[in-house]
């Protein structure tokens, strides 16, 4: 089985489409291609209840990112630094890149 391809990577800036953090951005901090989800810096905080251990010794109630999907995060193009849709194009070094469709900006990583 393969996993499903995520058109967001590590590091992205991107914006919050939908539900109570909406409008939001943020870095993309971690991808999760099983699940289809993404951590995003500053959206969608949860508590987590933790308890104190050995390694830890304060417990308390930690406010965390949770994971959001995939489809409800658009990428933020850095050159028009407007939400975009993006494509891939092959150039002639064989290096396959993402572009920001709106502008055109090349998108290297």
């Amino acid at each position: 089985m393969t996993t499903p391809r995520i058109h967001i990577r590590e590091g992205d800036k991107v914006i919050v489409l939908s539900g109570k953090d909406r409008d939001k951005t943020g870095k993309v901090l971690e991808v999760n291609p099983a699940s289809g989800k993404v951590l995003v810096e500053g959206v969608n905080m949860v508590k987590k209840h933790q308890r104190p251990t050995r390694a830890d010794r304060k417990g308390g109630i930690l406010e965390m990112e949770g994971a959001v999907s995939s489809s409800k995060v658009m990428l933020v193009c850095p050159r028009c630094n407007k939400p975009s849709r993006t494509g891939h194009k092959n150039l002639k070094s064989g290096e396959k890149v993402r572009y920001c469709k709106s502008c055109g900006e090349v998108n290297e990583k």
